[in-house]
């Protein structure tokens, strides 16, 4: 009877949201015919019309509720900052369930290295908001350094260990020296204002596809992961799209919109109660295992291995080992990732109504980031860091871009990571849900990164063949060498040297970077004395000098008057 009715459930959801999406579709298609009917039956000139349409440039977003340095009430605060950690534990738990099995660790070495990696988050995007950028940015685990920490866990010296906890053991402690050395090269770069200096050659038109690539790069993990278990993921997406953007001025509850304040609360809630349902009744018993592995919520023994208490400390594995080949694979993924948090600096920037971050700024956020890779490497996260970029896109889905908010969720993170069982728990979200969530942030991104080019002269051929290319093969080429990339074969680029193949597969497997080395190549090659108007220059040199823009010094200078000791250039 539990089955039949179970059975008779689903099929009223299905059929539900059926009828909802021909429901959606057929107003979508009314709505057109209406919005077409108006349009050709206008009488107006083609003057005034354009008048209508038109839009000037805007410096900053103007239907964002709460800016960089405004704070909501503390109960929205705390439940703005859950939100935050909710949404950031999907990178903290893929991470370690991708890489700690191919090290040869169990799944209580995967709980622990989650753990980690959390407290060691909380205690980067704490120190980001407060000394570095200052923008309400959340710094975790990065993809970017699954290839040269795949090089190393493949080295033959450590695949030589047979015993799987021994040599999970030194393969992290090769991770947390390659991992050490490397971030002195973020360091280095970013407190001598090298970067800073490397910035003046941006501009809105080099750095729109940028900052338009650190969304759109992200799309193997938004709908093709949605996909592995379609039946959780696309009730998240579509419910995720209705509540935020259908039922955003519904308020039952005083003048909170508690639909799109807390979109991420509600929608998982629902969906992983629905997906805990499925599993415990037994839907997936008889499932290929990659349905498995992405629907079930009881599929890592996270919650059963993970400890009740457990506070992570500096070198808990042991000391760090120490390899040249190592080390200079590593520094690949801290160049990448430099390259994609500057791009998520400039989209928080805008998100956040702040103006974009000086050079000195950007350089400080960069040496402090550094300084979080070294932190990695000492505690043993098992990967480097960088600014997530699904954070970024929440601080728009939330209008909520107030620097507060993303301190409190920096406390969740570290006090969760603590207490092992709790974070493990939340952790057990099944990944397509987060992929649902992914498929409306990292595009929310990718559409703030292209609104740069509204100070730009997109009437002009070399503006739109720069954009175009930079954004195309920005997908392409890293995707040509995703095609050929694996863990053993060390992908396109395959010599004797295989730091020299981690190092090459991974800068070209980054859209981001890819993106980058063309787009300011060409913006800064190409007609340049004659198109700085058209590259959006007389606008963007302003903000070059921390002392170029009044309002600098408001979004941007450091706390408890530190200003006084570390002057800005």
């Amino acid at each position: 009877y539990f089955s039949f009715f179970l059975n008779c459930i689903l099929t009223f959801i299905y059929f539900f949201l059926f009828f909802l999406t021909l429901y959606l579709y057929f107003t979508w298609v009314l709505l057109l015919f209406f919005v077409y009917s108006s349009f050709t039956s206008s009488s107006s000139s083609g003057c005034e019309a354009m008048a209508e349409i038109s839009h000037p440039p805007m410096e900053q977003l103007q239907d964002l509720e709460y800016c960089i340095d405004s704070n909501p009430p503390w109960p929205e605060t705390v439940l703005l900052a859950f939100q935050n950690y909710i949404l950031m534990l999907g990178s903290s738990a893929f991470i370690p369930a991708l890489l700690v099995p191919a090290m040869g660790g169990t799944d209580g070495d995967k709980a622990r290295v989650m753990q980690t990696l959390l407290f060691v988050a909380g205690i980067k995007t704490l120190v980001q908001s407060l000394f570095g950028t200052r923008l309400p940015a959340v710094v975790g685990g990065s993809f970017a350094y699954v290839i040269p920490i795949a090089y190393i866990i493949n080295d033959s010296s450590l695949q030589k260990i047979s015993n799987d906890h021994e040599r999970f053991i030194h393969t992290m402690r090769a991770i947390q020296g390659a991992l050490i050395v490397a971030s002195s090269i973020q360091i280095i770069l970013g407190y001598s204002q090298v970067w800073g200096l490397f910035s003046r050659f941006f501009s809105p038109l080099g750095m729109a596809p940028v900052v338009g690539l650190v969304g759109l790069g992200m799309f193997q993990r938004g709908f093709p992961q949605l996909g592995n278990c379609i039946e959780i993921g696309l009730p998240m997406l579509l419910l995720v799209i209705g509540l935020t953007q259908y039922l955003k001025h519904v308020r039952p509850f005083k003048d909170v919109p508690i639909f799109e304040r807390f979109p991420i609360l509600i929608c998982v809630t629902f969906v992983w109660i629905y997906a805990i349902i499925l599993t415990a009744s037994g839907a997936y018993r008889h499932k290929p295992s990659l349905t498995q592995h992405s629907c079930r919520t009881d599929k890592a023994n996270l919650i059963s291995t993970a400890p009740w208490f457990k506070f992570p400390y500096p070198l808990q594995w042991g000391p760090p080992t120490f390899a040249v080949g190592h080390s200079f694979a590593m520094m690949s993924a801290v160049l990448v990732s430099m390259v994609e948090s500057t791009g998520a600096y400039m989209a928080a920037s805008r998100l956040a109504i702040a103006t974009p971050p000086p050079a000195y700024v950007l350089s400080r956020g960069i040496g402090w980031q550094g300084i979080g890779v070294l932190l990695d490497g000492l505690f043993g996260t098992g990967t480097g860091s960088t600014v997530l970029v699904e954070n970024v896109g929440l601080l728009g889905l939330t209008r909520v871009g107030s620097r507060r908010v993303v301190q409190v969720s920096a406390g969740f993170m570290i006090f969760f990571s603590i207490l092992g069982k709790f974070g493990a728990v939340f952790a057990s979200i099944p990944v397509p849900i987060y992929a649902a969530l992914h498929c409306v942030l990292f595009g929310l991104v990718a559409a703030v990164g292209l609104s740069l080019l509204q100070f730009t002269n997109m009437n002009s051929m070399r503006n739109l063949t720069i954009t175009g290319l930079s954004l195309f093969l920005g997908i392409s080429i890293p995707q040509f060498f995703v095609h050929y990339w694996d863990a053993r074969h060390y992908g396109l680029v395959h010599t004797d040297a295989g730091w020299f193949n981690a190092f090459l597969n991974t800068v070209f497997m980054s859209p981001p970077t890819v993106g980058l080395i063309i787009a300011v190549f060409m913006d800064n090659t190409v007609d340049v004395e004659m198109s700085k108007k058209d590259r959006g220059m007389p606008w963007w040199v302003k903000f070059r000098n921390f002392r170029g823009d009044n309002r600098n010094e408001e979004f941007y200078n450091l706390p408890f008057n530190l200003n006084r000791f570390f002057p800005p250039t």
